[in-house]
């Protein structure tokens, strides 16, 4: 394996604020940005002061009045010239994905285009979401009219840091908001190339905040009264203390956080597309990803399939086909919660401790898959979120026994069920407590118009935040009736 798997800089990268239109360093702490591919430092950036966080929401919040009057064509023009720009710098930005979050490069790309997708949404709006008006009675007409919030704000994990971030900026933006967006200060770099893509596009000075930092940064933001909304993707611990924190100010707020996603497996399922499906599932993203399969309830004789899942996985090398954990911490902690499963009774039917790392990367943080059998209901391994590419195998008699399990774990972001019986297929989307079911898929992420977003503890706040359904947590709706003249014949309505 060659060291071309991405390109790392030789110098450290700096990662500044955005306010204002003006991009600056801050003055706050600083703090260094590791990549998990060699875990050594490959950037430099500054915790925002609460006097910059205050100073550049008032520049958003001047830039807010302009900006939602200028009409939705003109908005959405200068964001058809932002996707030329990611278009044109797709494998930039991509390596600057995989630099920071240590996803392949192939992964950092879908996660682009994934972006690009919800972009093309938001640019469909001039004439999907056209206002409607309605003679209601004679003379009396009601009509309504989408108004943007004002500023807004969107707090992004370490997993995606284009994709995530991507599923609110075109919609918030094309709809009329000023958006702050606050990234992981474990991936800020992501954030620069979005924030000069998007001011080469001629987006107006104060329309995109970036502002890097902790959990200070974030509390400021939300704290601020010139912040409408607040959006926010990452652990359902922290999802719940953004969304009690925000609604407390009486901001809207969708917070959407962890996953314990159940697979379920069928006999009758089709050896090669479960091998490949679920094994993508639970590998990919080096299973950093709220939509990954993490427990596999195996109902009946399955085995055939279950080995097809194992090959499929032991052909998932490091580096090239499946990225790093994120920090050493991480990777201790799995492997911590590997040898707990142990204990409690699993059969580690394929470990991926110990594997060479690839060849000039050796000072990242690598896993490789694992499958751990027999895994008990109830246990860690079984209802703990992981967040690495770890599958627990449940061994379930029925597919009511498998349903049960999958309905009594806190979380519901998704189910997916590998069967060729249309029945069994339906039992279990109409049963699965999940926001999102797949049938033979893996990893059951909806396109565009359809909208992404669980249910449970992986939801905290109403609506999803893509597609259609997102539009109303952006904007408001304003309600206006109009007569102009006296009718000769009335009505209760007029």
């Amino acid at each position: 394996m060659s060291q071309t798997i991405i390109d790392i800089p030789n110098e450290s990268i700096s990662c500044p604020h955005l306010v204002g239109g003006e991009w600056n360093q801050g003055s706050g702490e600083s703090f260094e940005i590791f990549s998990p591919y060699n875990g050594e430092s490959v950037g430099t950036s500054h915790h925002a002061t609460t006097e910059e966080v205050n100073k550049a929401i008032y520049a958003a919040n001047l830039a807010s009045e302009s900006w939602k009057n200028t009409p939705l064509k003109e908005r959405t023009g200068i964001m058809f010239k932002f996707r030329e720009i990611l278009l044109r710098d797709i494998d930039k930005i991509s390596n600057m994905v995989s630099l920071e979050s240590g996803k392949t490069f192939g992964e950092s790309k879908a996660g682009v285009m994934k972006g690009l997708e919800v972009l093309e949404y938001a640019l469909s709006l001039q004439n999907l979401d056209s206002a409607a008006k309605m003679e209601v009675s004679r003379g009396v007409h009601c009509e309504y009219r989408r108004e943007p919030l004002g500023v807004v704000a969107s707090i992004t994990p370490f997993n995606f840091p284009a994709m995530v971030p991507m599923w609110t900026i075109p919609i918030a933006l094309t709809l009329g908001n000023c958006y702050v967006w606050k990234p992981s200060e474990k991936t800020p770099l992501t954030a620069t190339l979005i924030g000069e893509a998007l001011h080469e596009a001629g987006l107006p000075k104060g329309v995109m905040t970036i502002l890097n930092g902790g959990v200070q940064t974030v509390n400021d933001i939300i704290d601020h009264e010139d912040v409408k909304a607040v959006a926010f993707v990452g652990s359902s611990k922290v999802a719940k203390l953004v969304y009690t924190r925000a609604t407390a100010h009486g901001k809207r707020a969708l917070c959407l956080g962890g996953a314990k996603n159940h697979i379920i497996l069928l006999p009758d399922a089709d050896s090669e597309m479960a091998g490949v499906g679920i094994a993508d599932s639970f590998t990919g993203c080096a299973g950093q990803r709220c939509m990954a399969a993490s427990v596999l309830l195996a109902v009946g004789s399955v085995d055939s399939q279950i080995e097809a899942i194992k090959k499929r996985a032991e052909e998932t090398t490091c580096g090239e086909k499946m990225g790093a954990i994120i920090t050493k911490e991480q990777v201790e902690f799995l492997n911590q919660a590997i040898d707990e499963a142990v204990k409690d009774g699993a059969k580690l039917i394929l470990d991926g401790r110990g594997k060479p790392a690839p060849k000039g990367y050796e000072g990242g943080y690598w896993l490789a898959p694992t499958i751990l059998d027999g895994v008990k209901p109830g246990s860690k391994a079984a209802m703990t979120e992981l967040f690495g590419p770890v599958l627990s195998i449940i061994r379930a008699q029925n597919i009511s026994e498998a349903l049960e399990i999958e309905n009594s774990n806190d979380y519901g972001n998704a189910c997916s069920v590998f069967t060729n019986n249309g029945a069994m297929a339906e039992l279990v989307a109409k049963n699965a407590s999940a926001g999102m079911v797949g049938i033979n898929i893996g990893v059951p992420v909806p396109r565009e118009p359809f909208s992404f977003g669980g249910i449970n503890e992986s939801k905290f706040g109403y609506g999803d935040i893509t597609g259609s359904n997102s539009l109303n947590f952006w904007s408001d709706i304003k309600k206006v009736t109009t007569k102009w003249q006296m009718q000769n014949d009335h009505n209760w309505m007029s």
